[in-house]
């Protein structure tokens, strides 16, 4: 079997190089005709046989020319600025033309210089068009590119620098927003055969390699709180995706490169010490640094100013030096955005439910997150085995942004998923190259649960629903509803005043700012910023007498949670629930019963933190359907409580041990991957791994 794909291999590989040099023959001829400075018959003239043969042997000398010197451009890339970079493949393109017209030895052509640069120009662009079009699905040759573009220098001095007994190295590879019953289910459908590999579950595997566990995320159960836990050891003080800050006024945005820089220092102090990765590690694509050297694509320090220590050697700067990179990708991008489009007028067409708006930036969004983050961390990370570093850490991001729009259970994002298994692949190929040998954990940072939007299914946003509780104007839409009307008739009852058709807007005072709403996922937060200290339930009745109960009876959600000068941190549900958070537990829940195992434990937790909103609230769950109502909008979502967004999985190599107990929560993941990699760097440890 293994001879035959080697020869499938190889015939692909000649067929590619084939076509590329036709291409690049007739581009010759082509250009010969068009530009009368460019010749490639003799000056009296000579048969159309012996002119195609002139212009195949120029093509095929420029071609190898370009192929043998364009690993010392990469060298330069690194060395010179990218605009002379670009000056510099242009002219020295030019020199290798007119080389290969010289050495042509059927006939000598002719050109000036500047046409020389233009022909190419030209022949470069087409020639890596055809290759690299040819080359978007065949991922051996993606491979031998990558392995080709790293830098042999570092790779000696990585060799030279591991003495004595060679321990291995570990890659973390972070599948953003694959749940656990989702990978599972994948695996089971044939979409990710290189995981069932692993785990035993494909019939030509022998044995399993890794094992799989789920773990349990907190109340925040989305990549801001996950990945800060897991890499820095500490998520404390995150409540959300996004929540309003009442010290430093403003609101807080996990994927905001400025509050990922604050959240970031937050957490080194809260844990002391630097992060998982900060002993030879390096981060690729993720919204934290985790304590590495070595950085690319990492929003914590994008607002920093970056110095020599943050540079990476083989970050998407390289990668796009190699214009078959470049091409595979752009051709991927372009492919990806008609895809998305496709996808997005079928669902129309079969008027699928739930449904989003898939229009405006959207299409182009999915495609960067898709392809070119996909394949610049891919690049970043199999350089960073190819130097031999000891711990990467990277995210792949194109599963979570496609199952937001299309479901987490779609067609469309079990096909992003069957390319990511297509890139966990691809690294294990690399990491044949390596100078060290490399063990491969995959883990997500939380699930998705799907369900019908908030404001698709009750006509009206979380915001306009609080303004509405609130009294405060709401648009004419949202007070037509069913449920804007109940707020307004809500807040009149609460006022004693009667109920009348056509009252007006402002239906009591407001005194004081207007509260601050802000969404992640299911999960709503409440804050009034004229107010500098957490408020009580007893503040915000009087002075929104009506809020409170509107927004636990509405059927779209679940449970609030708010503080009580009388009670503490107090649940509030529908039909006039209001239980103290302190008599709840895994044997009396309550309200907090459907939502599973752990749940009062998360949102205790939440409560102690200093910035946890004056109003926390969680959509309703239907543990039968799964379905959750996210106050975004999006139908496959993550944030709060309820379904498979809070179950993550860590799948592992057997040959690390087991982690002891359940999961729960980010920090217990972060101390199981420090204990790994901390044993990882011991020679005895790394020795006994060899022997396995």
């Amino acid at each position: 079997m293994r001879v035959k794909d080697r020869w499938r291999r190889g015939a692909g590989q000649l067929g590619r190089s084939v076509a590329v040099w036709v291409v690049s023959t007739l581009t010759m001829l082509v250009l010969a005709g068009l530009l009368p400075d460019f010749r490639l018959e003799a000056s009296d003239g000579t048969s159309a046989t012996r002119l195609g043969v002139t212009a195949a042997l120029g093509a095929g000398v420029f071609g190898l020319l370009s192929a043998l010197v364009w690993p010392l451009l990469v060298r330069l890339l690194l060395l010179v600025p990218a605009l002379v970079l670009g000056l510099l493949v242009f002219f020295l393109n030019g020199g290798l033309l007119l080389l290969a017209l010289w050495l042509n030895p059927v006939q000598r052509g002719e050109a000036g210089p500047e046409t020389a640069v233009v022909v190419a120009a030209v022949m470069s662009a087409v020639a890596s068009a055809t290759g690299g079009a040819l080359a978007v699905r065949d991922d051996d040759a993606y491979r031998r590119r990558l392995y080709r573009l790293s830098d042999r220098r570092n790779r000696r001095e990585a060799r030279a620098a591991i003495e004595g007994p060679v321990t291995p190295g570990i890659v973390f590879v972070q599948l953003d927003g694959v749940g656990h019953d989702v990978l599972m289910d994948a695996v089971e459908r044939g979409l990710m055969p290189t995981v069932a590999r692993r785990l035993g579950k494909d019939p030509a595997a022998h044995a399993p390699t890794h094992r799989i566990a789920p773990w349990r995320t907190d109340w925040s159960s989305q990549t801001g709180a996950s990945q800060l836990g897991i890499l820095h050891g500490s998520n404390d003080d995150v409540p959300a995706f996004r929540w309003y800050d009442k010290q430093r006024r403003e609101v807080m945005v996990c994927n905001r490169p400025s509050s990922a820089v604050v959240l970031e220092q937050r957490a080194v102090k809260h844990s002391g010490h630097p992060g998982l990765l900060a002993v030879d590690g390096a981060s690729r694509g993720n919204l934290f640094s985790g304590g590495a050297g070595e950085q690319a694509l990492v929003l914590s320090i994008a607002a920093r100013r970056r110095g020599k220590g943050f540079r990476s050697r083989s970050g998407y700067f390289a990668y796009f030096a190699d214009p078959a990179n470049a091409v595979r990708t752009a051709l991927s991008f372009v492919a990806e955005v008609f895809r998305e489009i496709g996808q997005s007028l079928r669902a129309r067409a079969e008027r699928r439910r739930p449904r989003v708006n898939r229009g405006g930036l959207y299409p182009l969004l999915r495609a960067f997150v898709t392809v070119v983050q996909r394949d610049v961390v891919a690049y970043a990370v199999a350089g960073d085995m190819l130097t031999g570093r000891s711990a990467v850490y990277a995210d792949l991001v194109a599963y979570d942004e496609v199952a937001h729009h299309s479901g987490p259970r779609s067609r469309d994002a079990a096909q992003v998923l069957r390319r990511l298994d297509r890139t966990l692949s691809l690294l294990e190929k690399v990491a044949e190259h390596s100078p060290r040998p490399y063990r491969f954990v995959v883990l997500s940072d939380h699930g998705q649960s799907p369900g019908e939007t908030f404001r698709s299914r009750y006509g009206l946003s979380l915001g306009d629903m609080v303004r509405a509780g609130c009294g405060l104007p709401v648009p004419r839409r949202a007070r037509r509803t069913r449920s804007g009307a109940e707020a307004r008739a809500a807040v009149l009852a609460a006022l004693h005043r009667p109920v009348e058709e056509g009252a007006g807007e402002h239906l009591l005072p407001t005194p004081g700012a207007e509260p601050v709403v802000l969404a992640s996922g299911n999960l709503g937060l409440v804050s009034f910023p004229d107010v500098g200290h957490r408020m009580s339930r007893e503040e915000i009745d009087a002075r929104h007498p009506a809020l409170l109960s509107t927004l636990a009876n509405h059927p779209g959600i679940g449970f609030l949670l708010v503080r009580s000068e009388r009670h503490g941190a107090l649940v509030m549900a529908a039909h006039g629930v209001e239980v103290p958070l302190a008599e709840l537990g895994d044997d009396e829940p309550g309200p907090l019963a459907c939502y599973g195992p752990g749940a009062v434990a998360a949102v205790r937790r939440t409560d102690g933190f200093p910035h946890t909103a004056d109003i926390m609230i969680n959509s309703m769950y239907d543990p039968a359907t799964g379905e959750v109502h996210a106050f975004e909008e999006q139908i496959g979502s993550h944030g709060g409580l309820g379904g498979e967004q809070s179950r993550a999985f860590l799948m592992a190599p057997m040959t690390l041990p087991a982690p002891e107990g359940d999961l729960v929560g980010a920090e217990a993941v972060h101390r199981v991957l420090r204990r790994w990699l901390e044993g990882s760097r011991d020679e005895t440890f790394g020795r006994a791994a060899r022997n396995v």
